[in-house]
């Protein structure tokens, strides 16, 4: 039914989430748990993120290779929800369309993460 998957879609959109989630998603996690950037298997760029600002840092400067090799891993995505917990940007990253050019690939990503980190930093300031 097209209603039902409209609602569903827009569920993850208007999903609220309290102060302590929201300071839970944009912590620091430990080294190891962080997201290691690679171009390619056993290739790391020295470059790691700790948080979902360090990520969105690390994003605007990485190679295009790493973004590339990560995106189709779904490697952004599983990190996002499984380390961070955050599900709402796993799944706005996972409807990226894969076949953008790296540029528009990176910005959408960039876009997203950026958006994502306002929503949350406003939801910790309302208390």
């Amino acid at each position: 039914m097209a209603m039902g998957y409209f609602m569903t879609t827009t569920k993850v959109d208007k999903q609220n989430i309290g102060k302590e989630e929201a300071q839970r998603i944009l912590g620091t996690v430990t080294y190891d748990h962080g997201f290691h950037f690679f171009t390619g298997i056993g290739k790391y760029t020295g470059e790691t993120a700790v948080n979902l600002f360090s990520f969105y840092e690390e994003l605007k400067t990485i190679e295009p290779e790493s973004v590339t090799f990560h995106f189709q891993r779904r490697d952004f995505q599983n990190w996002i929800k499984n380390t961070l917990g955050d599900v709402e940007l796993s799944d706005k990253i996972d409807v990226i369309k894969a076949d953008l050019k790296i540029e528009e690939l990176k910005k959408e990503l960039l876009k997203n993460v950026l958006d994502r980190i306002v929503e949350l930093q406003t939801v910790i300031n309302k208390s």
